[in-house]
């Protein structure tokens, strides 16, 4: 096979990390590996891991992909590494890291960030100046609880990465940041792409902070070149190209081929995104639709739900179900549940704003309350937070003929049609669900070919729908599923 051109995918997510290796000229997925980490919770919602799990595990999975693909790890042209965003990894001067990394689902800092949003001026400060409305797990609030937590640690802060960033700094050695992954610190202007010195000498005269930036490079520029000692744990060519990466959605949104205005990407994992592609910055003046940039060179509007399969997973532990017998019941009852409404916010909830808000069932009655009702409630209940979302979205012009699902959620076809009912928009999924190990790698390709291949022709080739999947709408679904939702928004609007 004297014509493939092997590239490397990395997905380092909360649950675990991802690899997947794509030959870019077939456009086919040759292999696929992953590895677990483990969560560390503290009270008042520390959400932290240990960076050292994360290497790890990028290790185990990048040699179990290789092995499944049947490739020499030597044919790999470039790596593309896909983070959680959000999360902060500090640096010491030695390059060591100073404690474990706090995570974008971590709500400890929000007396922090709620400091922070008042500096700002409140919501509207906050998106007139940076474009975005910093949230309790935005990377800003994680410093000022740094300095007044742990001053100790605070006083030896050389380098603030990302979880992607810092992937890259152990690939290569070099502190840099891209754009797309960038956005979600609420210490970056998304307008103008370039950091808010100011808000972090608010945090810390000092200066320290501002000396701790990465490099911003634009999403086609690579890192650099894989350190040789590196390449030769990884068991890959020690002239491998490291590209820019960026954050899982930038990444899904490249791995869905969501690259260019007129498609939607619908993810149904633990928590739920809705992302879009467009050519300039249009803010949308609602808070929940965050404006990032994107990792293909333009913006990613995007809303994001604290609650999805962690809400379906807790009433199938509750009821004892499998995933077949949970997804037998949920297509047994009728749409809307009988009048059984649960509002899923088991996390309190970003979309919509209710940060402090706990989950109910509600409309119980002593005829409507059955296993399949509940089961149909909490599907029902979090795909009514992913259309709040959509309309958001949709409010500020964007349009899309269809949806393209991704994550966990969308391998149950019961699912696909209620998503596809609730948004009256036709749904499909991408052949690889590992869209962000996917994009990583596709992005790695493009950084690898100096940008002249576009990214449009890599994306042609190597992101393929699945036709069995596509579902559309049902007209005599449609009209319940929108009553469904009506009385859902009335009683959110109790809260």
């Amino acid at each position: 096979m004297a014509n493939q051109q092997l590239f490397l995918g990395i997905d380092c997510g909360t649950q675990g990390t991802k690899a997947l290796i794509l030959d870019a000229a077939s456009g086919q997925v040759l292999g696929l590996g992953a590895a677990g980490h483990d969560m560390i919770s503290g009270p008042n919602g520390c959400r932290e891991q240990d960076t050292r799990q994360w290497l790890d595990a990028f290790t185990q999975a990048t040699h179990q992909a290789l092995a499944a693909a049947g490739v020499d790890g030597q044919a790999i042209l470039g790596v593309g590494v896909s983070g959680q965003q959000h999360g902060l990894v500090l640096l010491d001067d030695q390059g060591q890291v100073l404690r474990p990394a706090k995570l974008w689902c971590d709500t400890e800092t929000t007396p922090e960030n709620d400091r922070l949003l008042a500096h700002l001026g409140g919501e509207d400060g906050s998106l007139e100046r940076l474009g975005v409305v910093i949230a309790p797990g935005y990377t800003v609030s994680k410093l000022l609880w740094t300095r007044e937590q742990h001053p100790q640690v605070f006083e030896r802060i050389a380098s603030i990465l990302l979880p992607h960033d810092f992937l890259n700094y152990w690939l290569t050695g070099r502190h840099c940041s891209e754009y797309g992954d960038a956005s979600g610190t609420g210490y970056f202007n998304v307008r103008t792409r370039q950091w808010d010195v100011a808000l972090l000498q608010h945090i810390d005269p000092s200066g320290r902070l501002q000396t701790a930036l990465p490099e911003l490079i634009d999403a086609h520029q690579p890192v650099g070149r894989i350190l040789p000692a590196i390449a030769a744990h990884l068991g890959i060519n020690p002239n491998a190209v490291v590209a820019s990466g960026g954050g899982d959605n930038m990444m899904g949104a490249i791995g869905t081929g969501n690259i260019q205005p007129g498609v939607i990407t619908m993810s149904l994992g633990s928590s739920g995104t809705v992302y879009a592609y467009a050519a300039e910055p249009a803010v949308s003046p609602q808070a929940s639709v965050a404006t990032f940039c994107s990792s293909s060179g333009g913006w990613l509007p995007l809303i994001c739900t604290m609650n999805l399969t962690n809400a379906t997973g807790a009433i199938r532990e509750l009821l004892e179900l499998d995933i077949n017998a949970f997804n037998a019941l949920v297509a047994q009852a009728p749409i809307g549940a009988e009048g059984v409404c649960m509002l899923p916010f088991l996390n309190g909830e970003r979309v919509p704003a209710l940060p402090h808000a706990t989950g109910s069932l509600l409309g119980l009655t002593t005829t409507n309350l059955t296993r399949a009702n509940l089961c149909r409630a909490v599907v029902e209940g979090t795909t009514f937070g992913l259309r709040y979302g959509l309309d958001l979205l949709r409010a500020n012009g964007l349009e899309a003929q269809s949806i393209r699902l991704i994550g966990g959620g969308s391998k149950s076809p019961v699912w696909r049609q209620i998503v596809a009912d609730i948004m009256d928009t036709t749904v499909i999924c991408t052949e690889q669900s590992e869209a962000a190990a996917l994009g990583a790698a596709i992005q790695a390709a493009w950084c690898h070919s100096g940008a002249q291949d576009s990214l449009a022709e890599l994306c042609e080739r190597c992101v393929k729908l699945d036709p069995a999947s596509e579902t559309r709408p049902l007209a005599e679904h449609v009209a319940a599923a929108q009553h469904a939702y009506e009385l859902y928004r009335q009683h959110v609007a109790t809260l």
